[in-house]
């Protein structure tokens, strides 16, 4: 490797890993966002919050990598120009293709790193995520008693505290209402102080209680003689609590297996084709329904001893009838369309939620593809934008990346929805790719043959030009 390729390599590795660490960090701080209100004040270990967010991180480093590579390029080529050093390297001999050849070969690197991972490791971490996402949701909150509020979370309990030391945790003016018995029996236990553990196995919680009341009375009956009201002192009580479904209990996931986000492109091609399959299927046997009902009217109207003949004549028929019975005739005709007309409608409803799961499938193919391939098409825009405009910094590169990748995602969004709602076709997934291709080549070429792109004295230059132009043939037509 040459000294150059070394000193170019250098200026483009730095920005690209840590904008990746910036942008993967962006997204994380959006997914913890979204989901705080299932993580927090469950008293999770920090090994599972680790864990989830691991998880998190891999599915967004296809996403991250073409903002990377954008922005690293055309800072590295942008701090390049306004350095002069793209110009020396020009008078060395060493074109701007030459200069950006060592991070093109990292580019497609990237692309196929990107392409791995959205094929291999994103369907493994996007169920790993989805499956410890869905076992903190089912999780209840930690028991967290706050002095002066009731606390509910334990079934059959309310619990109040007035006060609670720090030191010891040591509860004071304790109140529980025991509901546990069902409605007809109300039980209040009152202590003056407590104190609360956990077992060892974390599945029970422990009240000691000291120097107390406890009170039960039964609202069952009309005959209070019955069922007096008692009244028992203690000097310690101890109240065991089943908290077993607080605990974090892991699922087997078994069914987030067959979602095609967690599918590579192998699995999503045999799923494309059973689904197809089953869609062929459905639509010949809906189809035989819709003709059967109808050959029941047939049927019925030959029981009546009319002929169903090509060269039956209907109005004649009609018209040779009653008008109670042309009523009837109509109130059946129309009844029987009704009727054809539901099922064919709840039959077209069942085929567009086929084809749009059988399209998320395809998004989900091409995405990989796109994503990854997004790699060099980032890099086709950015190297060659930051050698013209030769700003380096954080400013104009960063500007112009979020500028760039928005207008990806925009049209890629777009198109997507499209696709999902089978207005195109799968290829549609490429659009992005298409409407910035030529904006790349077209870059890459201003880039290489030293084209004023940006310089405003040659655009107004161009511009008096071809209004003097205008002008000229507008004179010569007048006259």
């Amino acid at each position: 490797m040459k000294r150059i390729d070394r000193l170019i390599l250098k200026s483009f590795i730095g920005p690209l890993v840590l904008t990746f660490a910036i942008a993967v960090f962006v997204l994380l701080m959006q997914f913890v966002w979204k989901y705080i209100d299932d993580l927090v004040g469950k008293g999770l270990e920090f090994k599972v919050i680790v864990e989830l967010l691991a998880y998190a991180s891999a599915t967004f480093v296809p996403m991250a990598l073409p903002i990377a590579v954008l922005f690293a390029s055309i800072m590295t080529m942008g701090n390049f120009g306004e350095k002069y050093e793209l110009v020396a390297m020009k008078a060395g001999g060493i074109s701007v293709n030459r200069v950006m050849m060592p991070m093109a070969i990292v580019s497609i690197l990237l692309t196929g790193v990107a392409f791995y991972f959205a094929n291999n490791v994103m369907p493994t971490a996007m169920y790993k995520y989805r499956v410890t996402l869905y076992d903190i949701a089912r999780k209840k909150p930690a028991v967290n008693i706050r002095p002066s509020e009731y606390y509910k979370d334990i079934e059959g309990y309310v619990i109040r505290v007035n006060s609670k030391s720090p030191d010891d945790g040591t509860l004071r003016d304790i109140t529980i209402y025991d509901h546990s018995h069902g409605p007809g029996q109300d039980n209040v236990i009152v202590a003056q102080s407590g104190v609360m553990q956990s077992s060892p196995d974390e599945r029970y919680l422990i009240f000691t209680l000291h120097d107390g009341y406890t009170y039960s009375e039964s609202s069952e009956g009309s005959d209070y003689r019955s069922h007096p009201f008692t009244s028992i002192k203690f000097s310690q009580q101890v109240l065991t609590f089943d908290i077993s479904s607080f605990a974090l209990d892991r699922s087997d996931g078994e069914f987030f297996k067959g979602s095609y986000q967690m599918m590579s492109c192998r699995q999503l091609d045999t799923a494309i084709q059973e689904l197809q399959g089953t869609l062929e299927r459905r639509y010949e046997e809906n189809k035989a329904n819709i003709f059967d009902k109808m050959r029941s009217y047939r049927y019925y109207r030959e029981h009546k001893g009319e002929s169903c003949s090509p060269d039956f004549d209907l109005s004649k028929a009609y018209a040779n009838r009653t008008r109670v019975q042309q009523l009837n005739i109509l109130q059946q005709s129309s009844n029987i369309a009704t009727f054809v007309a539901d099922d064919i409608a709840m039959f077209n409803q069942i085929l567009k939620s086929d084809s749009e799961f059988i399209n998320r499938h395809h998004i989900e193919w091409q995405r990989k593809f796109t994503l990854s391939i997004a790699c060099l098409l980032m890099f086709l825009i950015g190297a060659p934008f930051g050698s013209i405009v030769r700003k380096g910094g954080l400013g104009m590169p960063l500007v112009a990346s979020v500028g760039f990748f928005v207008l990806y995602y925009v049209i890629g969004m777009i198109a997507e929805k499209a696709v999902r709602e089978s207005a195109i076709g799968p290829i549609g997934m490429w659009y992005s790719f298409f409407i910035l291709l030529p904006v790349g080549v077209l870059l890459t070429y201003q880039a290489t043959t030293d084209s004023p792109l940006f310089d405003g004295a040659t655009w107004r230059r161009r511009f008096k030009t071809l209004w003097g132009w205008i002008v000229s043939r507008f004179k010569a037509i007048k006259n």
